[in-house]
């Protein structure tokens, strides 16, 4: 976080978590699988003041880091940050199709590799968005196997999801995925516009993220 901009998201690889913003420009309810260090939860909460916002955490002293010295806002009627299992939160029936977008960044002390990546967990996701919601998620890892981690991160994704895309790695061991439950139809052309558009009102660097699903889609199809 930048001490002049805190509501701004410094780190690519968290903006590239609002890909999703290339497919829809609101959303009603967007929930946060991990705090970290709240980036994208104080984004979403200042930018789209039409939502609602909840947060998942595990650790009650990340939300209470977040709060003393990362600016978190305290709770009120769109924001609500929980300490409790991201497994509970998208498993509660409760929960099924009430999040239009869910960003999931989870990860232990040792960060190895997603805390939570299995079928169960991604099909549990899609079960919690609406008809037309869509997941981000950071798949990072040890470089050792974080080839074989991303690829099984994936495959589970495509499981539960009707699409699925992701951006070339970034931060040395990040890449970012986007899962649709109902696949899109994609025209670049507009997508550039909408781009534009993001840059304009967000500051992102969302052109970046036209150009990596470009040559995601090139490869692909190789």
């Amino acid at each position: 976080m930048r001490l002049a901009m805190p509501n701004q998201i410094e780190l690519e690889y968290v903006q590239q978590m609002m890909m999703w913003l290339l497919f829809r420009e609101q959303a009603a309810h967007v929930v946060q699988l991990g705090l970290g260090a709240a980036a994208l939860t104080k984004f979403c909460y200042h930018q789209f003041p039409l939502s609602r916002v909840t947060a998942v955490e595990l650790n009650p002293a990340v939300i209470t880091a977040c709060r003393q010295h990362f600016r978190l806002p305290p709770d009120d009627e769109r924001l609500q940050v929980l300490n409790m299992n991201a497994l509970d939160y998208v498993s509660d029936p409760a929960h099924a199709g009430s999040v239009d977008i869910l960003q999931v960044d989870l990860y232990d002390a040792a960060a190895e590799a997603p805390a939570l990546s299995s079928p169960a967990f991604y099909q549990a996701c899609a079960d919690t968005l609406s008809a037309d919601g869509m997941l981000t998620v950071n798949l990072f890892g040890n470089p050792r196997n974080y080839r074989q981690n991303c690829d099984a991160n994936i495959a589970a994704l495509e499981q539960a999801f009707d699409a699925v895309v992701w951006l070339p790695i970034v931060h040395d061991a990040n890449t970012i995925a986007l899962a649709f439950k109902q696949a899109p139809v994609v025209d670049f052309d507009a997508l550039y516009e909408r781009a534009l558009e993001i840059r304009m009102q967000t500051k992102l660097p969302a052109a970046k993220w036209v150009k990596g699903l470009q040559a995601w889609m090139a490869d692909v199809s190789a």
